[in-house]
């Protein structure tokens, strides 16, 4: 799903309006000011790696690689974010790359992990995501497309469907947990990443039968809930995606009122406060308006 957005200069700074964040002065590594092309012909995703895009499956013809953003703050922010992420699972950092297409900014419009160990974030996606929200939303972003490198190298997730939905909720989750954890972005009351899950909501689609489907708007929203709530408790990637599928889909079969979390019975305790919630988010009887009202 393409964004027809017009980006005048991207390599300008972007005014933002700027959000509260956990400070990374810590692991900030030195940038390039300087955008310099690594390869002039970008590599397009592998049928694996198109349901783990963040807009669309490709990029244009005439982008190129950088290892900076238009300013050092930027490329700081997201290098130390992607180290801070990965660390969050025990993990190094993948490589990170920048996609600039000067020839066509709106083709930059898109983030895709690549299970070879790389994710490509796009210049115009990220100036739009910062100008809507701050620097927040493309922390979200960014941990959204490590959640599809969890993926692969934990042969996530655990449930399958015809589309790519659970591959991109579960992204979301992966998101919505990483800006909880103290370890991460450390952000503690919901009202915080609102920047964050209105820009993963704004990006759903209606076009359920589609493969590369990435879930309703409402059900964008309520992964990210979800992965929040589970910021609660220190997870492995794999008992993260029990617990996401275990509540996730009891929301939408209503399971969840026939059991217990047995593997997780503290969680369950605490997740029982919420799954009532989680069904009206999913379903559209939470408006937006009340939605960030949730504490």
């Amino acid at each position: 799903m393409k964004r027809n957005i017009y980006f005048p200069l991207l390599v300008g700074a972007i005014a933002a309006l700027s959000l509260s964040a956990c400070n990374d002065d810590s692991m900030d590594s030195p940038a390039q000011t300087e955008q310099q092309p690594e390869n002039l012909k970008i590599e397009q995703p592998n049928a694996l790696e198109k349901v783990c895009y963040y807009v669309d499956q490709y990029w244009n013809s005439t982008a190129v690689l950088t290892t900076s953003l238009p300013n050092s703050a930027d490329t700081n922010f997201m290098n130390s974010q992607m180290t801070q992420i990965a660390g969050l699972w025990g993990r190094t950092s993948p490589t990170l790359r920048f996609v600039n297409d000067p020839s066509s900014p709106n083709s930059t419009y898109n983030a895709i992990s690549y299970s070879t160990g790389k994710i490509y974030y796009g210049y115009a996606i990220y100036a739009d995501a910062k100008n809507k929200g701050g620097n927040i939303v493309n922390a979200m972003i960014l941990a959204h497309e490590y959640g599809h490198q969890l993926q692969y190298i934990f042969g996530l997730p655990s449930v399958s469907e015809s589309t790519a939905r659970p591959n991109e909720l579960e992204a979301d989750g992966f998101a919505g947990y990483y800006l909880r954890r103290p370890n991460g972005y450390n952000q503690t009351t919901f009202a915080q990443i609102a920047a964050a899950y209105e820009f993963a909501q704004s990006i759903g689609d209606y076009q359920t039968t589609s493969a590369g489907h990435h879930g309703t708007p409402p059900q964008r929203r309520s992964a990210v809930r979800l992965g929040f709530l589970l910021g609660q408790y220190d997870l492995t990637a794999s008992s993260f995606d029990y617990n996401f599928f275990y509540y996730y889909q009891g929301v939408l079969n209503g399971t969840y009122k026939m059991g217990k979390n047995s593997q997780y019975p503290e969680i369950d305790a605490y997740m029982s406060q919420y799954t009532d919630e989680l069904r009206k988010i999913q379903n559209g009887e939470i408006s937006a308006e009340e939605f960030k009202d949730l504490k």
